[in-house]
């Protein structure tokens, strides 16, 4: 199943990393969280990728194009350094179309600007490029072919602490509530579409906005929450946590360093 990820915005939020980076090839330990993305769907048995570029796409062109297996998997190294024999790979049997999308363009711009790569595919799945999750992705995938409807995404309760004040019509404080306590759910950037969700995206249309209000009103959109673990990267404090959690080892969105899925 193909993998469209969106990695051509211009990164506003972290413009205060100090490199004039895609947002999506911010590191995190010595690999981008594109690469970390993109691991976890080829976890699970998804290793068609699809990438819309737009700002600086040269930079993601680039890691790829000189990517290194010998540099992020162990190795033997023999002949004086004429033989490297790996002992591991990482995206040895990745398939990636870099396709550019347009400098500004929103969300659905470019789905659209990659329609023509996605033929044939009844199915298949969407994401930014900048949030990470262990949810588990065949079970979400099974779950929305059953359910018929054009399209899906993952639902998460947000990741920072803030409070939500309801009021009465008169301006009255009704209550104040912390953001766990009132049951807030966002779009966690994990999308799954069937071929229909083109008819849903008219020329200029926001994903989210235009089309999926579309989809709402004709009953097409469905949504799974996820308790479990994700994070965005916005800021670089979100980097940091994410920093954080890579050098314990066991980050929690790399599912493949154990448990189910595909390999």
């Amino acid at each position: 199943m193909k993998v469209v990820i969106f990695c051509g915005g211009l990164g506003l939020r972290l413009r205060e990393y100090p490199e004039p980076i895609p947002k999506p090839m911010v590191p995190v330990g010595y690999r981008p969280i594109l690469w970390h993305v993109m691991r976890y769907f080829a976890h699970f048995g998804h290793h068609d990728f699809v990438l819309c570029l737009g700002w600086k796409a040269d930079a993601i062109k680039n890691y790829f194009l000189r990517y290194n297996e010998a540099l992020s998997n162990d190795f033997v190294l023999s002949n004086g350094g004429r033989s490297v024999e790996l002992l591991s790979t990482d995206i040895d049997d990745w398939r990636i179309t870099f396709a550019d999308t347009g400098l500004r363009a929103n969300i659905g711009e470019r789905l659209r600007a990659v329609r023509r790569h996605l033929a044939g595919e009844d199915l298949f799945l969407a994401n930014y490029g900048d949030v990470v999750t262990d949810a588990p992705l065949n079970d979400l995938i099974e779950r929305f072919r059953a359910s018929g409807r054009v399209a899906a995404f993952l639902s998460v309760k947000p990741t920072y602490s803030f409070h939500v004040v309801r009021q009465r019509p008169d301006g009255l404080v009704s209550a104040i509530e912390s953001v766990d306590e009132a049951a807030l759910w966002i779009n966690g950037g994990y999308f799954l579409f069937r071929q229909e969700i083109f008819d849903y995206l008219a020329p200029g249309d926001e994903l989210v906005v235009e089309a999926f209000q579309k989809l709402v009103k004709d009953g097409q959109l469905l949504t799974f929450q996820y308790e479990g673990f994700w994070a965005p990267m916005d800021t670089l404090k979100d980097r940091e946590t994410l920093e954080k959690l890579h050098e314990s080892g066991s980050p929690p969105w790399a599912v493949w360093q154990g448990g189910d899925g595909a390999g």
